[in-house]
């Protein structure tokens, strides 16, 4: 049996590990029920409030904004009080705004409004925080499969949450609320769960207990300064991190131009909404997937096909532009090749640095991560404008030959998993 040593206890770590990632995932799901039910209704309720359509955009951006935002204090959180505090914390602070969504609804306040929806950041800081406590009890043979697992559950949110748009209002109503922040209660009850789970279930704290093992072991130091320190310290952490952000970036740039391109050529709002279902669908249906296939490949091997599958992705809608089938395969593909980068790219980031250094670098990815989403999407407009679908396409290979380029001879730490800091499999 495979066991872990701490000064006070003796734990059946494979059991724990599948426990911890069973409660990541349910928190993975409510956090995703939450974030899906108000992405959209962020949008029509940021234009009600501003009393124009030209805000609209500032729902998504200030969700992004908040979630860089938050993911470096929640890292540090997490480091200085474990997974259970951080991860309770964030889901409290997306409760906390969902709540104040509600009242800038209520009062009709724009500025409050924003402040709202950018601290609703949080729940997707957590969210992505959360593939990262799933590794830090995994053995090296399974980190990437753990991972992957927890990036998968939000699948269910992701879909059952944009389809709660008329639940949503029929609670608005009974609250006697607007109708729009029907969504946003839902959001808060989601949320208020989740932290619940967090704060009951994750016991022992598995990043405290991989902290404890480490230093009984009489090894794993953390090094000085904060996670730009270690990113700057490390070539590995900084070809993960820059897998991730760009691959990232890339997904974000074609994905959201998508709807403004085939509804320009005629397309109905059905057409675009299945689109963006097949895309979401790639994104993490066959994550689990691409996390076997990491562990037994290498992360290198999954990270160079998933740019790959954007190289694909990127052809096909330059070729198709005008074609909403091919523009529809195109989305396909990038999801897939998103969830292979971020999926290999993630584990890589995770095992990139000793223990006592991972939730340091980890913050700093998130915060990269969401930061290149925004400029992505903030960039992919004008040059839709200019240059159009197709040219914009082409424009985005120029991201993807920069995480290959970063590959190359990236040696075998990138290669192949190493052992983790804590030992890796039986102890």
């Amino acid at each position: 049996m495979a066991v872990m040593r701490t000064t006070n206890t003796t734990v059946d770590r494979r059991a724990l590990q599948r426990r911890v990632v069973r409660v990541l995932a349910l928190g993975q799901v409510l956090g995703g029920l939450g974030v899906g039910a108000t992405l959209a209704l962020g949008a029509l309720l940021a234009t009600e409030v501003s009393g124009s359509s030209a805000w609209s955009g500032m729902a998504a951006t200030m969700n992004t904004l908040g979630a860089a935002l938050l993911a470096v204090p929640l890292a540090r959180l997490a480091q200085a009080r474990g997974r259970r505090i951080s991860l309770s914390t964030g889901a409290l602070t997306a409760v906390a705004g969902a709540a104040v969504t509600i009242g800038a609804a209520v009062l009709g306040s724009f500025p409050v409004l924003l402040a709202g929806l950018a601290l609703l950041g949080a729940g997707s800081a957590l969210n992505l925080q959360s593939r990262f406590a799933a590794t830090d009890l995994a053995a090296d043979d399974t980190r990437a499969r753990d991972l992957s697992l927890v990036v998968w559950s939000t699948t269910v949110g992701a879909v059952l949450g944009p389809n709660l748009f008329e639940p949503g209002e029929l609670i608005g109503r009974a609250l006697g609320l607007p109708p729009l922040t029907g969504g946003f209660v839902i959001a808060l009850a989601a949320q208020s769960v989740g932290a619940l789970v967090y704060l009951t279930a994750l016991r022992p704290d598995p990043l405290l207990l991989a902290a404890a093992d480490g230093e009984a072991a009489g090894r794993d130091r953390p090094s000085p300064g904060g996670g730009l320190a270690v990113l700057r310290s490390s070539a590995p952490a900084r070809r993960a991190v820059l897998t991730v952000a760009l691959s990232h970036a890339t997904m974000v740039a074609l994905m959201s131009m998508t709807p403004v391109h085939l509804s320009g050529h005629g397309a109905s709002l059905s057409v675009v909404g299945l689109t963006i279902s097949l895309h979401v669908a790639g994104m993490y249906a066959l994550s689990p997937v691409f996390g076997r296939f990491a562990d037994r490949a290498g992360r290198r091997p999954v990270i160079l096909a998933g740019q790959a599958m954007f190289v694909a992705a990127l052809v096909l809608a330059w070729l198709g532009a005008g074609s909403p089938v091919l523009v529809t395969a195109a989305l396909v593909l990038l999801g897939l090749g998103w969830s292979a980068s971020t999926v290999a790219g993630s584990a890589l980031v995770a095992e990139a640095v000793a223990a006592p250094d991972r939730p340091k670098l980890q913050g700093v990815s998130d915060l990269l991560m969401n930061l290149a989403g925004a400029a992505g999407g903030a960039l992919a407009g004008p040059v839709l404008a200019r240059i159009g679908f197709d040219g914009l396409s082409a424009a985005l290979l120029v991201l993807v030959a920069a995480v290959v380029l970063s590959h190359r001879g990236g040696g075998q730490r990138d290669a192949r998993p190493d052992p983790p800091a804590l030992g890796g499999g039986a102890r």
